[in-house]
């Protein structure tokens, strides 16, 4: 039986309405812009994976406000195809500098020639990551979320501290996330050998990170270094590139089709890390999280964030930073 007229409308009303109710939500997942055009002249900018997603994002904004920025990546030919984008765009000063953070030993290297390279440091982004991987291991044996999410940026962060307070007021961003609230520390088996399951040793990570950065601030007060941890929203990066490898197909193909739709782009995804990096209203304050937004109770643990702090610097052989 052949549509009438007013139903054909009807028809053509709701997939007009549809279509533009997926828009408008689009629209709104993607979240404001950081908008103020605060200059970063003659400040140092180091950035962990910064030749893709967020990281080079961030990096090519900063960049844009005057800072000389370096790229710290794992892929060299890629962090230079990267830094040479960003100075085209900006013609602004871009070091490139190799580091891999699942390798202690070559964190201790590319720190040791940043700091002499580098006297201050004014913000340090930890922004690099790993997602969902299968049970892999870092150089040195630890699982390798766990160790590249945490354990590297920790190192990484406390062989800089010096270059970092010469700088002061300086800033330490970390990027943490929103699956911080379903995680939980391993104490027992912080590499969850006995039974891996790739989502919980991703949520452990970052867990990890925001108790680090809450007790990276009470070693730094009084030093006018603050820090960060922010969650950058659900963002369409390479960060999910290991999911095809740990989830069944069905989950790693709705990943990707529905994030392409309703995920933030990486310039949006950037834009919470840019505020904590250069808004001056945030000079006094440290240790938070965006939006003022209070972490799962676990990650307020304050018994926690000293455990973890004691284990890690024990582990990175960097003991006389123990409290």
């Amino acid at each position: 039986m052949p549509f009438k007229e007013w139903q054909i409308e009807i028809y053509v009303f709701i997939g007009i309405a549809s279509v533009g109710g997926v828009v408008l939500l689009r629209l709104w997942l993607q979240g404001p812009s950081y908008k103020k055009k605060t200059r970063l002249d003659g400040k140092v900018v180091v950035i962990t994976g910064a030749n893709t997603g967020i990281g080079k994002e961030t990096a090519l904004d900063l960049a844009k406000r005057g800072a000389r920025v370096i790229l710290i990546c794992r892929d060299l030919t890629k962090g230079k195809k990267a830094a040479d984008e960003i100075f085209l765009s900006t013609n602004s000063d871009v070091g490139v500098y190799h580091m891999d953070l699942a390798s202690f030993d070559s964190i201790r290297r590319t720190s040791e020639a940043l700091k002499q390279q580098e006297p201050q440091i004014h913000i340090l982004i930890n922004n690099a990551g790993v997602m969902m991987c299968p049970e892999w291991r870092t150089t040195d044996g630890y699982e390798l979320q766990f160790g590249t999410n945490h354990l590297g940026h920790f190192l990484f962060t406390l062989l800089l501290l010096d270059n970092l307070k010469a700088a002061a007021p300086s800033r330490i961003i970390n990027l943490s996330s929103i699956a911080h609230t379903q995680g939980r520390m391993h104490w027992e088996d912080l590499n969850l050998t006995e039974n891996y399951d790739p989502k919980e040793a991703y949520c452990q990570s970052k867990l990890a990170n925001i108790l680090f950065t809450k007790k990276l601030a009470k070693v730094l007060e009084g030093t006018r270094v603050t820090t960060y941890a922010v969650h950058p929203g659900v963002v369409q990066t390479e960060l999910g590139r290991h999911l095809e490898q740990s989830v069944n197909r069905f989950i790693h193909w709705a990943f990707h089709f529905f994030g392409k739709i309703f995920f933030k782009t990486v310039r949006k995804g950037a834009q919470t890390t840019i505020y904590c990096a250069v808004d001056e209203s945030l000079t006094q304050e440290t240790g938070h999280d965006c939006k003022r937004k209070e972490p799962h109770n676990n990650a307020s643990n304050e018994y926690d964030a000293e455990k973890l702090w004691e284990i890690s610097a024990k582990i990175v052989s960097m003991d006389q930073f123990s409290l």
